[in-house]
């Protein structure tokens, strides 16, 4: 069977950098850090207090008011990048077929706050416990592509991928996938996550995963320095449209790039470590350069998981040495976590976006808060970790990495486009 190609045609995203994919991208080639004390919250009894918040998000510039109430933030979220990228594609909703529009969304957790919300109400009213409506159908994570559909009317594959921090590349190899084997014209994929609650922030604490500098939050997420200390929690969502050439270009659209891989794998080794020695990462590069049909030396530039933590990072910066070889040396990797904080489910979608940019402008982000001689023995700084400042090279293909508690593994792969 001949599959199908799959461009990139919209893009749209709410994160702490900005309120849409160029606000976004503009902050990242700054070097802009997204963290900061956390203020929609009290997070004064926590060791960590900070978080890569969106801020001055308002719900209402996308969504009806009525509408926005029945919907926890994450999903707002995503309502809003999506309605962001389908008028960024330029899809004419009058005459587009929606029989084969499709959407799948990543979500890792999902409405923890309307979770929080809910338990604290019924805790308080034990001898007449109520629950709202809305409870359910507000926290569930499938509820995103749902609402989604709902709002436009796109009747094509529709569901939700959760693999903790791979979901929403999950969602995006997914709907390729679909395009591919002709399933669908157009996918609406991405991702979206909002857990910066009681919950959440306290959960990760009391695994000793996050970064407790408190004290100079802008500084607190930095991979593959010897200093780190955890990842820094962060919110929002990114969506890209992603469509089967042929019709692309039939009705005129703009494209950004090309996705031509995408790879899935397991470590099989820890619910929370990856493998020391990269063994998954290692497998599902891999596994994505085959169904992309290319080599290592294709690859200009390794958006990395990078979450800047203690183990991660060194099996990451392990893996890429290992598959690479003399090529790590030549590439340009980069962690636009340093800036973004770590979006968990929705980690993959914004990290795929920059992907998306890096290849259409030839620029890499770059990997901020790495200072002279705070390195760590384990990594080998002879690769190219772009710290602290953007560089202008030509990326001819971009890979992106992701990988989830639980060990979940997966990898896309962007390249420029050409007939």
């Amino acid at each position: 069977m001949e599959l199908k190609r799959v461009v990139v045609t919209g893009m749209g995203a709410v994160t702490p950098l900005g309120l849409s994919a160029e606000e976004t991208w503009k902050n990242m080639l700054a070097g802009v850090s997204g963290c900061d004390i956390i203020k929609q919250m009290d997070a004064s009894r926590y060791k960590t207090q900070i978080a890569c918040e969106v801020k001055d998000f308002d719900p209402t510039q996308w969504i009806d008011r009525k509408e926005a109430r029945k919907m926890d933030k994450f999903c707002q979220m995503a309502v809003a990048g999506a309605d962001m990228a389908i008028k960024d594609s330029g899809m004419d909703l009058e005459t587009v077929d929606k029989d084969r529009i499709g959407v799948v969304y990543g979500v890792g957790i999902g409405g923890l706050r309307t979770m929080q919300e809910e338990l604290e109400y019924y805790s308080e009213h034990k001898d007449a416990p109520k629950f709202g409506p809305f409870f359910i159908p507000k926290m569930i994570g499938d509820i995103a592509p749902g609402q989604i559909s709902i709002r436009y009317g796109f009747h094509g594959p529709n569901y939700a991928t959760t693999s903790a921090c791979a979901s929403s590349t999950n969602a995006l190899a997914d709907a390729f996938n679909l395009i591919r084997l002709g399933k669908a014209n157009i996918m609406v994929a991405g991702g979206s996550e909002a857990v910066i609650t009681d919950p959440g922030l306290g959960g990760f604490c009391s695994m000793h995963a996050l970064s407790t500098r408190n004290d100079e939050p802008q500084k607190a997420s930095r991979p593959f320095s010897a200093s780190r200390d955890g990842f820094v929690m962060g919110e929002g969502s990114a969506c890209l449209i992603l469509e089967e050439l042929e019709h692309a270009k039939a009705r005129g659209a703009k494209i950004y790039c090309e996705m031509v891989g995408a790879g899935m794998s397991a470590d099989a080794y820890h619910i929370t470590a990856s493998h020391p020695e990269g063994l998954g990462a290692i497998l599902v590069m891999k596994e994505a350069l085959r169904d992309a049909e290319m080599q290592p030396e294709d690859i200009d530039y390794i958006n990395v998981h990078g979450t800047s933590t203690p183990v991660g990072d060194i099996s990451e910066a392990k893996a890429i040495k290992a598959l690479f070889g003399d090529w790590a040396y030549k590439l340009n990797i980069s962690s636009t976590k340093s800036m973004t904080g770590h979006l968990l489910g929705a980690a993959g979608a914004v990290e795929a976006m920059a992907c998306v940019k890096a290849v259409q402008e030839d620029i890499i982000p770059p990997t901020i808060n790495h200072e002279e001689g705070d390195n760590d023995p384990e990594i080998d700084y002879n690769m190219n970790f772009t710290f602290n400042k953007a560089q202008k090279r030509e990326v001819r293909a971009a890979l992106s990495n992701t990988f989830g508690f639980g060990g979940h593994n997966a990898c896309v792969i962007f390249k420029k486009y050409a007939e």
